[in-house]
């Protein structure tokens, strides 16, 4: 059985595709994360793809963290989660104060 990978999906995203390809490539099951939901459903891992979270209008990322589903990555992370923010996902983490 392949590991599951949380993929998140903001509106505006538009390199979850790319992600969730290369980690089926890579041998995990990447797993569609909506923005709107709570639920990591029984990921081992997050990414947070690169793209134009919520058209990156005010500050790149600073909506996006606002997002349901960063309240589950961020009690995520402390409890140990692995979490990968490229790019645009990266500047979430940062706007939310995971990194």
């Amino acid at each position: 059985m392949s590991v599951r990978i949380g993929v998140v999906v903001f509106p505006g995203s538009n390199c979850d595709r790319d992600t969730a390809r290369a980690l089926s490539v890579a041998g995990a099951a990447p797993v569609e994360l909506w923005h709107a939901s709570t639920d990591l459903d029984g990921t081992a891992a997050v990414v947070l793809p690169g793209g134009f979270a919520y058209g990156d209008y005010l500050r790149a990322g600073v909506i996006a963290r606002f997002s349901p589903v960063m309240r589950s990555i961020a009690l995520f992370a402390a409890d140990g989660g692995l979490v990968l923010g490229i790019c645009n996902g990266f500047q979430v983490l940062a706007e939310a104060g995971l990194v």
